[in-house]
């Protein structure tokens, strides 16, 4: 009896570390047909970390896409795909750990991630492993600059940062801007210098200012926004800090918009904002009712199971980073099919040439660097009495 007590302690206690290894991820059970073909698709996303909410969100897209398309056919034989986790914990020290361990369960191509500098971080690892990765949202053009196996789906910072400071001065005759990034952050420091750049070509003025790592009080930088008599304040850092300057910006009665890029396209934004005197305008990819069948369909994914709803921030809001995630791993699935192989190196080959109607719209890469070629961003703003974000406009940079 002992004996069997034992066993059930060990086999409960190796369950539970296993979950722990997905960082709060619900994979499907692996194949277990030992003449199954399967094709592995890496998830290279941050679970953890600052970026740990963004990073589920995008993950979730990835998941309900597979949940729906479990099986891809490969030169007229059909495979399963399973999804291959690793945490990059939102940290450009563990980034290449995370890539390293995807490389070693043999994937064909990954998927990801959500941050820049996570993605610019596990980027060498997957090119000497000959490994193609589709980033969903990394928005730095750093990510595919000067090499042939990184991709992206999003727009990149130089058009999202004009975007912004487009929208600035027709939205609010903005003549002066107070930008905020965190220090050392590829996401942040490099959209507040496109930002800058296009509002200063605008006739506009900057002051711009970071804060170290872990900061939490962000008084002293409000007040600075204001004695520089900032008409916009723009902050595109991650979900983590966002919350706590939507907070302390209405404790101290700023009456400046607060605008932001695409991390703060999120539920936790719209949490902290709900009630308070602030407004808040971010720009994204994906506007919630943009595809009614995807909408309406991710909403029941996300209601059928617990995890799933826990890790969408414990509400069915829909995220641009989740239709973005879904998009990608189909993207995936037609580089695949294009390779007729689960070879690495033929489905990188093969990604140059996908073309995909996307639910954030058609998907086709530059012959350039390989990003997908996007003119269009959308602008949405909190409505803090209802608690729910309301479609601004599309901006173009036009």
């Amino acid at each position: 009896m002992k004996k069997v007590l034992a066993l059930l302690l060990s086999s409960t206690l190796m369950l539970a570390l296993l979950a722990g290894c997905g960082g709060g991820q619900t994979p499907p059970p692996a194949t277990t047909d030992p003449n199954a073909k399967v094709v592995h698709i890496g998830v290279f996303e941050p679970s953890t970390g600052d970026s740990g909410a963004g990073g589920k969100q995008e993950t979730l897209g990835i998941q309900y896409a597979n949940s729906l398309t479990p099986t891809v056919d490969i030169g007229g034989e059909s495979y399963k795909v399973e999804l291959v986790y690793a945490d990059n914990g939102s940290s450009t020290d563990k980034a290449p750990t995370a890539a390293q361990q995807l490389v070693s369960k043999g994937v064909s191509v990954v998927l990801g991630s959500y941050g820049s500098g996570v993605s610019m971080a596990g980027s060498d690892i997957f090119k000497n492993a000959g490994i193609a990765a589709i980033g969903i949202s990394c928005t730095n053009p750093q990510v595919t600059q000067g090499n042939t196996h990184y991709f992206r789906i999003c727009f990149l910072d130089p058009f999202q940062g004009t975007v912004q400071a487009k929208f600035a001065t027709e939205k609010f005759q903005a003549k002066k801007a107070y930008c905020l990034a965190e220090l050392g952050n590829d996401y942040d420091v490099g959209l507040v210098n496109y930002f800058t750049d296009a509002f200063q070509k605008l006739g506009g003025t900057v002051t711009s200012e970071t804060f170290p790592s872990g900061t939490s009080d962000f008084t002293s930088y409000i007040t600075n926004a204001k004695n520089a008599g900032a008409d916009v304040i723009f902050a595109p850092c991650s979900i983590s800090y966002a919350t706590q300057i939507i907070d302390q910006a209405a404790a101290q009665g700023l009456a400046k918009p607060i605008m932001a890029g695409d991390t703060w396209d999120s539920n936790k934004v719209v949490e902290a904002a709900k009630g308070k005197a602030v407004q808040i305008y971010v720009s994204t990819f994906y506007q919630e009712g943009g595809n009614p069948e995807f909408d309406s369909g991710f909403k029941t994914f996300l209601n059928s199971n617990s995890t799933n709803l826990n890790n969408n921030g414990g509400n069915d809001m829909i995220s641009a980073v989740s239709a973005m995630g879904y998009d990608a791993y189909y993207v995936a699935l037609e580089a695949i099919k294009a390779a007729g192989s689960t070879d690495s190196k033929a489905i990188n080959d093969a990604i140059w040439k996908v073309s995909y109607p996307g639910v954030t719209g058609q998907i086709a890469f530059d012959t350039v660097n390989g990003d997908a070629v996007r003119k269009t961003a959308y602008i949405k703003t909190v409505n803090t009495e209802t608690g729910v974000w309301d479609f601004e406009k599309e901006q173009s940079v036009d």
